[in-house]
């Protein structure tokens, strides 16, 4: 079921629920109760900024008739969120077993049923890869962009089926993000921030600001010079390269959203590239990645970032030439 439909449901379903709460609200006769237990649904509402949990069915009856009663609690009630904890009833070595769990989060020791997850695994499971999806199929805000004074370009692509099938139009700005480039970004800056959703705009939503702010932070300590940031719709790691050829900065920084994984799917990487151009190989580019609150905080990433930009002006390479000329 495609999202567009998911939303038109939970709107009808909420307004229907609403509607026989107000209603049972101006009545004046209340009805009895049966002596009958409840029988309870919960809906998520996704369609506020907080899930409600709404209950619904409970059964009353009146004059021979049964009726259904709705209620929102006043208080906004957050469904928990599943767990996934260790599901081997009776491990041989529990103490080991413990160790290897704490030391990451892939899932390890989960159990079976017969020859099948338990449940609880297979719905946190389902949840992360929904959470993946939604990742590579959102879309950053426009407030957020607008907030720091990022404005927007876009690729050669055209829309986010394309953008899957087509990472090599990802590469390319087009004609029209080149000319808005030229005229609205400064030239030859010692630094060139730019940011881009890649496959997971949620990344730039959860981290970017935060990441951004302590990266400028450090980089004026520093005394270097930006460039006019922006933002790139859809773009893949080597758009840096059609970058470097218009404005020519000394070095790149790319904020990106990361491919999601069932461990975190708001995870964002910092690509760095010592005057790309055209033809400009990986092994001439520089990553830190896994910059989430699982992982790197997005704040110390920021302000390590600045000393790598500085290390990088400093001999003049970046990626495998950085560390040969290092030694």
């Amino acid at each position: 079921m495609d999202r567009e439909t998911v939303t038109a449901i939970t709107r009808l379903v909420l307004k229907k629920l609403e509607e026989m709460q107000a209603t049972e609200k101006n009545s004046d006769t209340s009805p009895t109760v049966s002596t009958q237990s409840s029988q309870m649904v919960k809906i998520w509402d996704h369609l506020t900024e907080k899930p409600r949990v709404i209950t619904h069915g409970a059964v009353h009856k009146q004059d021979d008739q049964l009726s259904f009663n709705s209620s929102i609690s006043g208080q906004d009630e957050l469904l928990k969120e599943p767990e996934t904890r260790a599901g081997v009833d009776q491990p041989l070595y529990p103490e080991a077993l413990s160790s290897i769990r704490s030391s990451t989060p892939a899932r390890i020791g989960i159990g079976r049923a017969g020859p099948r997850p338990k449940t609880e695994a297979w719905l946190r499971f389902r949840l992360d890869h929904a959470a993946a999806v939604d990742a590579v199929h959102g879309e950053v805000i426009p407030d957020l962009l607008e907030k720091h004074a990022l404005f927007t370009v876009q690729t050669l692509v055209k829309n986010k089926d394309e953008f899957i099938r087509r990472p090599d139009l990802g590469r390319k700005l087009s004609e029209e993000a080149k000319a808005t480039i030229r005229e609205r970004c400064m030239f030859q800056p010692q630094v060139q921030v730019i940011v881009s959703d890649g496959l997971s705009a949620e990344a730039i939503l959860q981290n970017f600001e935060d990441t951004y702010l302590s990266l400028l932070q450090s980089l004026q300590q520093l005394g270097l010079k930006t460039g006019t940031p922006f933002y790139i719709e859809r773009g893949r790691v080597a758009v840096m390269d059609d970058v470097g050829e218009l404005l020519q900065p000394e070095v790149v920084v790319l904020l990106i959203g990361e491919r999601p994984g069932l461990v975190s799917a708001e995870s964002l990487s910092a690509y760095l590239c010592y005057r790309p151009r055209k033809g400009t190989v990986e092994a001439d580019r520089m990553v830190i990645s896994n910059i989430h609150r699982g992982g790197i905080p997005p704040v110390e990433a920021g302000a390590y970032l600045g000393n790598v930009v500085q290390k990088i002006l400093k001999y003049k390479a970046s990626g495998v030439s950085l560390v040969k000329k290092e030694k």
